[in-house]
């Protein structure tokens, strides 16, 4: 009998993405579906961008370099010395999105059987990437008393053994929002230096952050130059999610040299991806204004309606697009099924990401979702009228 390989049965399926096929069946039924579940914002891709890619004049699509369109990496590049980052553009390779950028760095730091350590809840495809090479994720657990904050380094220190290669921060975090302060990425760094470990820094949302907190970044802290290893993504930076361009940025010449290798065996980047990347990198402040003020007023509406209903818990999250949200319910896959599958409220229902699919503890999230509030508000307004319906005829409501 043909087998699967041990990496194919360990690797779990997204808890994003898993529920489509039941969402498209209710959608078949003539259901309206709210996606809460996905990072999927249904703000405007910059203009800018849309007349470049209207107006291609090319012949042939060709491959380029595998490190990423020259033009492109330096004004990618240029972006990061005007918010005071000092790279060049030999410290970047353009990739396939974020996730590659995840998935070529780890290869290229780590062996079969190396630790990384992520608080936890994480978003769920670093443990993906992490079944790919072979290395072991050891959580520690952030709370929703506590707003997700960071824990104690304390909590970090014990984790540490002689296969720990490195710490992965998200920031701001996917999926709770959290936004992590200059002290605790610093209290990150003086660990990572003394143990002599990588610090992968995820800091794909860093232009949303709200209520007037700055976003500070690892590659601003000295010392750990050869440590820091930063993703990005324009695809998210945009809401083109579709041009699946990303980028590792790191001033660790061996890093980059060893993702580029990678790289080559994938050959290249997306080409028209990179054209509407580079074009993206010209967008106005008055966009981003824009869109940040709009993030704002959703977040706002989204807490204060989801706290209004009985034994909900929503905390107030201070960047990205995403809240882990308590829920009165047994378990937070059947609940998320239950409402594709079985309920719906004037032919309306939301498909929610269960958390435990972000936590790495057996047992954790299951009275937890992960919400994406990236529809207008009015859309925002009808899918909470909806989960507040549900909840309160779900069968396994706990309280």
């Amino acid at each position: 009998m043909l087998q699967i390989s041990d990496k194919g049965l360990a690797i779990q399926a997204s808890p994003i993405r898993k529920l489509v096929p039941y969402a498209n069946k209710a959608k078949a039924r003539g259901i309206r579906v709210f996606h809460l579940n996905i990072g999927q914002p249904d703000i405007a891709t910059p203009e800018i961008a849309l007349e470049v890619v209207r107006h291609m004049q090319i012949s042939v699509i060709e491959y380029t370099d595998s490190a990423g369109n020259h033009t492109l990496r330096s004004k990618l590049a240029g972006y990061y010395q005007k918010l005071g980052i000092a790279i060049n553009e030999e410290d970047i390779l353009i990739t396939t999105g974020g996730s590659e950028a995840i998935l070529f760095a780890f290869m290229s730091t780590l062996n079969e059987g190396d630790e990384i350590i992520i608080p936890e809840p994480y978003y769920a495809n670093y443990a993906a990437f992490a079944v790919m090479v072979g290395a072991k994720v050891k959580a520690v657990t952030a709370t929703i008393e506590n707003n997700f904050a960071l824990p104690p380094i304390s909590e970090f220190e014990k984790l540490i053994t002689p296969r720990t290669k490195g710490i992965v921060i998200i920031n701001p975090n996917n999926p709770t929002g959290y936004l992590y302060s200059q002290n605790e990425l610093e209290a990150l760094a003086k660990m990572v230096k003394k143990h002599n470990l990588y610090l992968y820094s995820d800091e794909v949302y860093r232009r949303y952050c709200y209520d007037g907190l700055p976003h500070f970044s690892v590659m601003n802290i000295e010392g750990i130059e050869e440590n820091a290893i930063l993703f990005d993504s324009m695809s998210k930076r945009y809401s083109e999610c579709g041009i699946r361009v990303g980028a590792i940025i790191t001033r660790n010449k061996e890093v980059l040299g060893a993702s580029l290798k990678f790289g080559m065996a994938r050959l290249c980047p997306p080409a028209l991806g990179q054209i509407a990347a580079e074009a993206s990198l010209d967008t106005s402040d008055e966009y981003f204004h824009r869109v940040h003020q709009e993030y704002v007023q959703r977040r706002d509406f989204m807490v204060e309606a989801l706290n209004k209903i009985p034994g909900v818990v929503c905390p107030n999250p201070k960047g990205a697009f995403y809240s882990i949200v308590k829920l009165p319910i047994d378990d937070s896959e059947k609940f998320a099924r239950w409402l594709l599958e079985e309920f719906d409220y004037n032919g309306q229902t939301v498909m929610l990401a269960p958390a435990s699919g972000f936590y790495h503890t057996p047992g954790l999230g299951k009275n937890e979702v992960r919400i994406a509030y990236v529809l207008k508000i009015s859309d925002l307004q009808k899918a909470i009228e909806v989960l507040a319906a549900a909840l309160k005829v779900y069968p396994g409501r706990t309280n």
